[in-house]
């Protein structure tokens, strides 16, 4: 009895593996199955998106946007740095030593060649005039009176009354008085110009800095600030440097005496700060750069260029006249070369081309391309050659199907087309109401998460996606309902 119960065990377990082996293969082939669709949803939703490797659905149209090429003239610039330098410069200095009794500028002020800046006290120095003046006088009284005394000598000796030794030794007195004379005359006004220096005025004109003293203070001629500084900004001038191949071009137009028009661009090159023409080169070119600097000025009669300014300069060379030119973002560098891509009949066309200055936002290019042609400038980097192509006009609803998209020459697009194709295979196209309604019918039916990602999907591969993602829903709710 024992034995039978023992081979009836044994039976059992071995019956029981088989059925857990066939039990956990199941279970993993499900498991595969959801990880795959899972997978595969994702892969879509990332194609829909542009997100895929070039070449992964040949037939996709991509979504991209196109300007025309166009004849127009094209400046031929060479870019440099530099930094924007006051014509003149002058730090006001006192010339004297005294106390700073009264200051007549404003900071920042427009001042003029000779305006009143600063007086310094007059007194020490009017005394010193006088001193002066007298000494002067005294002496001049001197010679007055050994004049005299020299020509009564002279009628004496005229006379045989006076010796002739006597009338000499006076002629001696008087140049000797006249040599004092001057020298009181040279100090008189050297008085006076050292007190004319207590009037501190402006050397050149142009903008005023920060004074550099207070009122009271007692200044020196020393002083290595000065008073203050005057910087004269108009005009205002800019020193850069350019290559040395761009020197005999210059120079020639220099020579021929037509002007070079130079731009000053703000730190981030979108302002035009001021415009201005190139005043000279240096006399030699720097070995260690291989440029040459270049002088240029600027009116600046606003006053909007200031000393030490950082500034991108653009120096115009020449300017291609009706030249063929496309948006700089359209050109493409890659094995073939540089090339662009033209829109034709809805699709994408490579075409090789020569690339010249660039101006801006434009290019001049030579090729076999003509004016008027669609040239792509957004979305280049997911194009081929012969790939289909839709073209998204800027400023207009392009994700729900609305009527900003044609393709090229030719080609097709509609409103109620892409809306019908955008909902569901059941559902037709109806008025634009209808077509709304139904868009957010579909909307609400796939997890939020996938609404944006569907947006920017093809018709086609939205239309693919919600009918497997429907297939996947059915599915499911067959496998949860419980056997009968």
């Amino acid at each position: 009895m024992s034995n039978q119960k023992t081979n009836s065990a044994t039976r059992k377990r071995r019956w029981l593996w088989p059925v857990l082996i066939v039990a956990a293969l199941i279970g993993a082939g499900a498991w595969w199955h959801h990880h795959r669709s899972v997978t595969a949803e994702g892969g879509d939703a990332a194609q829909g998106q542009g997100g895929g490797r070039r070449g992964a659905n040949a037939n996709r149209v991509q979504p991209v946007s196109a300007t025309a090429a166009q004849q127009r003239d094209v400046r031929v610039t060479v870019s440099a740095i530099g930094t924007i330098t006051a014509a003149n410069t002058a730090v006001v200095r006192a010339r004297v030593d005294g106390e700073l009794k009264a200051i007549h500028f404003t900071e920042g002020q427009l001042v003029k060649a000779g305006a009143l800046l600063a007086e310094i006290d007059p007194r020490p120095f009017q005394i010193a005039l006088e001193q002066a003046q007298g000494q002067l006088e005294r002496d001049q009284a001197l010679l007055q009176n050994a004049r005299l005394d020299l020509q009564r000598y002279q009628d004496l000796i005229a006379k045989d009354a006076a010796p002739k030794q006597q009338a000499d030794t006076q002629a001696s007195l008087v140049k000797q008085l006249q040599g004092t004379v001057q020298a009181d005359q040279a100090a008189v006004a050297n008085a006076r110009l050292q007190l004319s220096y207590t009037r501190v005025t402006a050397p050149i004109s142009g903008m005023a800095g920060l004074k550099q003293a207070d009122l009271g203070n007692i200044i020196h001629a020393s002083d290595a600030n000065g008073l203050l500084s005057i910087a004269q900004i108009v005009p205002a001038s800019v020193v850069f440097a350019v290559p040395e191949a761009n020197l005999p071009r210059i120079r020639q137009q220099l020579t021929a005496g037509k002007p070079l028009k130079v731009e000053a661009w703000d730190r981030d090159q979108r302002t035009l700060l001021a415009e201005g023409k190139v005043a000279s080169t240096d006399n030699a070119i720097d070995t260690a750069t291989g440029t040459i600097k270049v002088k240029a000025l600027f009116p600046n009669t606003d006053g909007g260029l200031f000393p030490n300014q950082f500034v991108n300069v653009k120096l115009q060379l020449d300017t291609l006249t009706g030249t063929l030119a496309v948006p700089s973002a359209a050109v493409q560098r890659g094995a073939p070369g540089t090339y662009v891509y033209v829109v034709a009949e809805g699709l994408a066309s490579l075409r090789k081309v020569k690339v010249g200055a660039t101006d801006g936002d434009w290019t001049a290019v030579q090729g076999e391309i003509k004016p008027g042609e669609q040239v792509v400038t957004d979305g280049a980097d997911k194009l081929r050659d012969g790939g289909k192509v839709e073209v998204i006009v800027p400023g207009k609803d392009n994700a729900g199907g609305g009527g900003g998209r044609h393709h090229g020459k030719g080609g097709k697009g509609s409103a109620g087309g892409e809306a019908a194709a955008s909902a569901p295979a059941t559902q037709a196209a109806g008025t634009p109401a209808a077509q709304g309604e139904k868009q957010e019918r579909w909307m609400s039916r796939v997890p939020p998460e996938m609404v944006e990602k569907l947006k920017a999907m093809s018709p086609e591969d939205r239309r693919a996606w919600l009918q497997q993602h429907r297939g996947e829903q059915q599915g499911s709710k067959a496998e949860n309902q419980p056997a009968s």
